[in-house]
């Protein structure tokens, strides 16, 4: 693992105790609550390793809790995010699991309403560094090294060369990119590490593309 700076290292500014269980699961619920685009119903959180064992005196089920309703590592609500989901209608169910994982820092969030289901699976590194590793049941590795354009798409002809073509037309380099599919002309995905900042006009542009179905940006 490389770091970028001293505050990958110490953390971000957070509302504590921990950068990796608090401020990395904020950061999960974050992206996922990004993708997901709306309020849900019902947030179901599995924890695994560490974050299972220790969730709750850590913070971390206040944390993602509040990154799924859009809550930085340093919102001074994240202690009082489980009484605010309930305002918010939102039905929130925790689960831990025994099951091995690559990481002890694990996370899988399932958000759900009456328009669909959205799932993430994300682990916390230290310091507050996040890598998104599954989405919606395609395989990733999203580290944050920069911000990657993550897109949600039907699978047409054409619609990684529209998607591509918007990138081109505002001059950003992709530095990496990978396309996958579950099964031919459903749901596809495209996650794409670039050089530079994502304007709001890229995003925009991006987003009216009629194959498109969500869009977000990891990592920064």
């Amino acid at each position: 693992m490389k770091y970028r700076s001293v505050f990958d290292i110490i953390g971000p500014v957070m509302v504590g105790p921990s950068s990796s269980h608090t401020a990395g699961a904020a950061r999960i619920g974050l992206m996922a609550g990004k993708l997901f685009g709306r309020t849900p119903r019902l947030a179901h959180v599995t924890f695994y390793g560490s974050f299972a064992d220790t969730y709750r005196g850590h913070g971390t089920d206040v944390a993602i809790v509040g990154g799924i309703m859009g809550f930085d590592t340093f919102d001074l609500r994240i202690p009082q995010a489980l009484d605010i989901a309930k305002e918010r209608g939102i039905e929130v169910v925790f689960e831990t699991s025994d099951a091995l994982t690559d990481h002890p820092n694990t996370a899988r969030v399932r958000l759900e309403d009456e328009d669909g289901t959205f799932e993430i699976v994300g682990i916390s590194i230290g310091g507050g560094t996040i890598e998104i590793t599954e989405l919606n049941g395609f395989p990733l590795k999203l580290s944050g090294g920069g911000p990657a354009l993550v897109v949600l798409h039907h699978d047409r002809f054409g619609a990684i060369a529209a998607v591509t073509g918007i990138l081109a037309k505002y001059e950003l380099n992709i530095g990496h990119m990978e396309v996958s599919r579950h099964e031919k002309g459903k749901q596809a995905l495209m996650a794409i590490e670039i050089d530079d900042h994502l304007s709001k006009d890229v995003l925009a542009e991006i987003e009216r593309l009629p194959q498109i179905e969500r869009v977000a940006i990891f990592g920064e």
